[in-house]
């Protein structure tokens, strides 16, 4: 008697385990107008600034917990105020290069009560002041 209450109550906490409806994403309540930005060809030690917009595609407001980045020289900065449903925020960032060749950077952004964050990425290829100067004189005008 003993065995088969076991067995039923074992049944029973495997049913309920695999009745918990999946945790949600970052992509399933946010839609980010970009997730890569390359900067093209920047100087080094000269800030430069991109913003990602995101918008918020669930039914709740969401609230942005927080932005980090893979190295010091990039910082962004979270919306402060929740975002609403159908409205969007934006996620600044400021990348200043003191490394001269090709820098690809992460961003996570994480959403309070959401499994994971969203990864936003930045690449630049940094140039040395003498090399940038040279370049502005040979790159064609638009």
């Amino acid at each position: 008697m003993k065995k088969i209450f076991l067995l039923a109550t074992a049944f029973a906490f495997t049913l309920t385990a695999m009745a918990q409806p999946a945790p949600l994403k970052a992509d399933d309540v946010i839609k980010v107008s970009t997730d890569k930005h390359d900067f093209g060809k920047i100087k080094q030690n000269v800030p430069v600034t991109y913003t990602f917009e995101i918008k918020n595609i669930s039914d709740k407001p969401l609230v942005v917990a927080s932005a980090t980045a893979t190295c010091g020289c990039t910082v962004p900065e979270k919306p402060e105020q929740p975002i609403e449903p159908g409205k969007t925020g934006s996620i600044k960032v400021q990348f200043n290069a003191p490394a001269v060749g090709t820098q690809n950077k992460d961003v996570y952004v994480t959403l309070a009560g959401i499994d994971g964050p969203k990864v936003l990425h930045i690449t630049a290829e940094v140039l040395t002041p003498e090399a940038y100067e040279e370049y502005l004189k040979t790159k064609p005008k638009n």
